[in-house]
């Protein structure tokens, strides 16, 4: 008995190639609608899927792979002699390999505009699916294929040996359940988006594509890998196009996104910039021009600028590359660079520098927000809550001038994005002093104070969460902070505001508090 393999795919790329070594060995091949067009064409001898179910395609193409005799000659198992005396009873050939791929239904739900939920629903497949985890299934008896790219591999095997090694097709089995737990994956989150149901539902399943393989994780004895996620990746790391520099770390990925992060937090209407290191902000900046921003960012913290990121939501002119390539960088991100500037940053060899359309699209709280721990993964909405003005509230005597209240915000967006404890020190359009990650409110109000130095006179104070005590105030009060903005609900907030009144520092509350762990 001949050897069969059944060809239907969506993705043509390769398979008339394929079938044409399939053929050079011995095998029929079977196929359906376009593809058997696209084979015939190809000079290729294709037995047609109705010759072998003996039913015709029907419902515009939705029922054609879906019958028992294509099943039954995939799910056989060979060494099994009552499956086989079966086959024979009901006279059904064997199929021996299953090269399909699936309906574009990442493709259809991308595209702009969006498709109506009837147009998405058709690109549900259902018998692809179907063939390739019967054929998974048996992996020991049928050879399947998702991906154009082993069909190379599979033709050369065959053609080399006769066969292909029982290895190789455990693996391609795996490949295939991958394949269509993540095209379910997918189609679950477009259909809860538009049912509108809960987005965390009693089972939930994330999708991810290989974006790159990273030289290793946060340390050397790690492997890493960045996937991506399907779909619109506007104003994402995902979406950087990598234009010069050494190829994107594990590390580097992390930090450029928290640089992103909190770039979104400034308004596009006024050049921005912000420095990043270690995942963390050391300076922000807002300025009349790009340069002016990013000077604005360095001067916060020159020192642990150095090796770090930069991200600014303009474009990258002379005047700002000659600013950036007097220090270390390591990346540089930003909408795009004139050819000038592009060509004085581009002498520096380890730089890397990264090109991002729509740098300052929002995040969103319809994002998911993971960490995963050892035995389960923590979800959560994106922290994309921005200052409600009408929930602002002065509780001491004094109001905030109109320059410290912008000063205020400004330092508050900031804060939002350092690691608890997080203090900020912000004045004039900058940051000048940070101090994060640490275990006492204290302790990292003393950094930021420390790396402000003289600056922090005249500052003003932003607190990610509620001062427990009114110690924060005191020292804020000895370094020369005007005016504090925080949460609030701290039991002891009395005490934190009559010593703001004592001091004639005004304090505001806003009601959200910003941990970041």
């Amino acid at each position: 008995m001949k050897k069969r393999a059944l060809i239907s795919t969506d993705d043509k790329t390769g398979v008339a190639g394929l079938a044409k070594v399939l053929t050079e060995n011995g095998y029929e091949i079977i196929s359906t609608g376009k593809t058997e067009k696209v084979l015939r064409e190809a000079q290729i001898e294709v037995i047609n899927i109705s010759a072998v179910t003996g039913f015709p395609e029907c419902l515009d193409g939705r029922v054609k792979t879906l019958d028992p005799k294509i099943h039954a000659g995939i799910l056989a198992v060979r060494e099994n002699p009552s499956h086989m005396e079966q086959l024979e009873k009901l006279n059904v050939n064997t199929i021996d390999m299953v090269v399909a791929n699936l309906y574009p239904f990442k493709e259809t739900i991308s595209k702009e505009p969006p498709v109506s939920l009837e147009e998405a629903i058709e690109k549900i497949d259902i018998g692809g699916p179907a063939m390739l985890r019967s054929a998974a299934k048996n992996w020991q008896d049928v050879v399947v294929a998702v991906d154009p790219k082993d069909y190379d591999m599979i033709a050369g095997q065959i053609t080399n040996n006769g066969f292909v090694d029982k290895e190789t097709k455990l693996k391609l089995a795996c490949k295939v359940f991958e394949h269509t737990a993540a095209y379910d994956a997918l189609i679950a989150a477009y259909l809860r988006g538009a049912a509108n149901a809960d987005k965390f539902p009693e089972k939930l399943t994330f999708t991810y594509e290989k974006a790159e393989k990273m030289r290793y994780g946060e340390n050397p004895h790690q492997r890493g890998v960045f996937y991506k996620e399907p779909g619109k990746l506007d104003g994402t790391v995902a979406n950087a196009v990598w234009l010069h520099g050494k190829e994107m770390s594990y590390l580097n990925v992390n930090d450029a996104n928290g640089a992103l992060d909190l770039l979104k937090e400034f308004s596009p209407e006024k050049p921005a910039a912000v420095a990043v290191k270690h995942a963390t902000p050391c300076g922000a900046g807002i300025g009349e021009t790009a340069a002016e921003a990013y000077l604005r960012a360095h001067d916060a913290d020159p020192v642990s600028i150095s090796g770090g990121i930069v991200a600014l939501n303009r474009e990258v002119d002379e005047a700002a590359a000659n600013e950036m390539s007097k220090i270390f960088l390591d990346i540089i991100i930003a909408p795009s660079y004139t050819p000038a500037a592009f060509g004085i940053l581009a002498q520096k060899r380890n730089i890397r520098l990264l090109k991002l359309e729509n740098i300052s699209k929002p995040n969103t709280k319809d994002m998911y927000d993971q960490k995963k721990v050892p035995g389960g993964l923590l979800v959560q909405e994106l922290d994309a809550c921005l200052v409600d003005h009408s929930l602002l509230k002065t509780v001491t005597k004094r109001e905030p001038t109109e320059e410290e209240m912008k000063a205020l915000l400004f330092a508050f967006r900031v804060v939002k994005h350092a690691k608890s404890n997080a203090i900020v020190l912000a004045a004039n359009d900058a940051t000048v002093g940070i101090g994060a990650g640490q275990t006492n409110r204290v302790g990292a109000l003393e950094i930021a104070v420390k790396y402000a130095g003289d600056k922090a006179k005249g500052s003003v104070m932003a607190s990610d969460a509620y001062l427990p005590f009114s110690d924060s105030v005191a020292l804020a009060h000895k370094a020369g902070v005007t005016a504090i903005i925080q949460p609030g609900g701290s039991i002891r907030d009395r005490e934190s505001v009559d010593l703001c009144d004592l001091h004639n520092i005004a304090m505001v509350f806003t009601g959200i508090r910003h941990f970041k762990h």
